[in-house]
């Protein structure tokens, strides 16, 4: 039999009710009694348990997080539910962890490196950068593990798991590499979500559309004045070879430099005329083609919109379909070039009122009126977020929204209330693929390795292209399959890792696995 050493409870008590002094002593007296763990009262957590077993993984939070009022109620319940199965004798396990946070740590470490050091990451080159999150990380790290403890949630603490642990990595390694084997993770060159203040892209989730229901200033990185949005403004363009002109009508003035087509509802009366003909930019040598795209909204500004494929995600389908250009004209850092204009070299919202004020000049503007719109807005760097055209890895998530579509639609599945199940249903049915590549050091480097070959007889598909890119566990294994796959010897053969990082929540999605040492078959899999 199992015997405990009370803490000491006979000396004397303050003259109110504290909550630390009566709390000081009891959770490192459970921790050190063991009672959190599923081995407490038995030989071992494998031990045949006639009353059964429950297992429970917290869902991970941020390494440089501090709990808010969310963790304190989720901890809650699960706390309470833990607490039951335990009460009930069952052989119970609640693992902690957290992840690795990697736009956030990153973040942080980088002030902190320039705060303290005056040096950028780029000053210090990728490994010692890593260095330092990682002495980030054991000094700071485990700031939410404390306030964890001390809302008294019944952890196993000796089980708690990092996503940059050894065994989280070789599962985010494996689950890559099996899921681009299975056809469910792919490279395409497409627009994304792009933060010019991380340099990054993000993901859908991590994009906050604010609305806005007119003319409004918001403050942005790098301007030191705030930015106007919630207005369209109408301006022409001249149709080549005639006196006509048809105006469009933009919330973003400055992507004009990028426009490379015109389109018009196939129906609308006013626009068939102008259709296969082309009208002229104001500013640089470029033949827009006007093109007749039932997306076009008649009632909307003037009925005619300026497309710019390479900078919104509805012209960049419109610019697929109608065979326009694609020109880029917003480096990653938000800077406006190649356009061949005296624009080149402006910040994109410096180039916003020039833009407008040499349409007035050349007489080609023709109004402005308040509109309601939705501001994309990085929910990790308040930026705007810009559409960019980037290489990216993704995973296909069409199968997976239509399968959960399927077992709610069947009842397998209950979502309570029953009427978020519209929610549900309009997120599923108007999902993208997940782009999972972030532009940052701080994580899971992806497994993949382009291919350069020093023989002439092979002929290597292009740079963004993915057969140019081999995915493999290790470089030595990518070598192999390099060397096979284009038919030479492997001392020819030159691999690059792709510099970039997994979206931090594709590890996270693996912990519930990774933590007991999936891929690996080991004993915790049966507790």
């Amino acid at each position: 039999m199992h015997v405990c050493a009370f803490p000491d409870v006979e000396c004397a008590m303050p003259s109110a009710y504290s909550p630390q002094y009566v709390e000081a002593a009891w959770y490192s007296w459970w921790e050190k009694e063991g009672f959190f763990k599923p081995e407490y009262g038995r030989k071992s957590a494998y031990e045949d348990n006639p009353r059964g077993k429950f297992m429970m993984v917290i869902p991970p939070p941020n390494v440089t997080g501090s709990c808010h009022l969310g963790h304190a109620l989720f901890n809650s319940i699960q706390d309470a539910i833990t607490r039951w199965h335990r009460m009930k004798g069952r052989t119970t396990l609640w693992n902690p962890g957290c992840d690795h946070a990697g736009i956030a740590t990153q973040v942080v470490v980088e002030k902190r490196l320039k705060r303290e050091k005056g040096l950028s990451r780029h000053d210090l080159g990728r490994e010692k950068f890593i260095e330092e999150v990682w002495k980030w990380k054991n000094e700071k790290g485990d700031r939410i593990y404390h306030q964890l403890k001390i809302m008294g949630s019944s952890y196993d603490w000796d089980r708690a798991c990092f996503t940059m642990d050894p065994k989280m990595c070789k599962a985010v390694t494996e689950a890559f590499v099996r899921l681009h084997e299975e056809g469910d993770i792919y490279r395409s060159n497409r627009l994304v979500n792009w933060s010019c203040t991380l340099k990054s892209a993000i993901s859908d989730m991590e994009v906050n559309k604010e609305e806005i229901p007119g003319r409004k200033f918001l403050k942005v990185p790098g301007y030191q004045k705030e930015v106007e949005f919630g207005v369209l403004v109408s301006f022409a363009y001249k149709i080549e070879g005639s006196d006509d002109e048809i105006v469009v009508a933009t919330t973003r003035i400055e992507t004009m430099l990028g426009d490379t087509g015109i389109a018009v509802h196939p129906e609308d009366e006013r626009y068939k005329r102008f259709v296969g003909r082309h009208a002229l930019h104001p500013f640089c040598d470029r033949k827009l083609p006007i093109v007749a795209d039932d997306f076009v909204e008649r009632d909307f500004g003037t009925g005619a919109v300026k497309i710019t494929p390479a900078h919104d995600f509805n012209d960049y389908d419109c610019g697929k379909r109608n065979n326009l250009l694609f020109i880029g004209i917003i480096t990653d850092d938000g800077i406006i070039a190649n356009t061949s204009t005296g624009f080149d070299g402006m910040k994109r919202f410096d180039a916003r009122p020039a833009v407008l004020d040499a349409l007035k000049e050349k007489g080609l503007y023709r109004g402005t009126k308040e509109n309601p719109m939705i501001v994309p807005i990085c929910s990790r760097s308040k930026d705007i977020v810009e559409p960019l055209i980037k290489p990216q890895w993704y995973v296909g998530c069409g199968e997976m929204a239509s399968n959960a579509i399927k077992v709610v639609k069947s009842g397998e599945l209950k979502i309570i209330p029953k009427l978020h199940e519209k929610t549900w249903f309009n997120w599923l049915e108007n999902i993208r693929d997940w782009c999972i590549s972030r532009q940052l050091w701080w994580g899971h480097r992806i497994p993949a390795y382009k291919v350069s070959v020093s023989d002439p007889l092979v002929v290597l598909p292009g740079e963004d292209e993915e057969g140019r890119w081999i995915v493999a566990r290790t470089e030595e294994e990518a070598l192999e399959k390099a060397a096979k796959k284009f038919n030479t010897d492997k001392s020819k053969i030159r691999l690059d890792q792709d510099e970039d990082v997994l979206d931090t929540w594709f590890s996270s999605a693996l912990f519930p696995f990774s933590i007991f040492g999936w891929p690996d078959k080991v004993a915790l899999w049966t507790l």
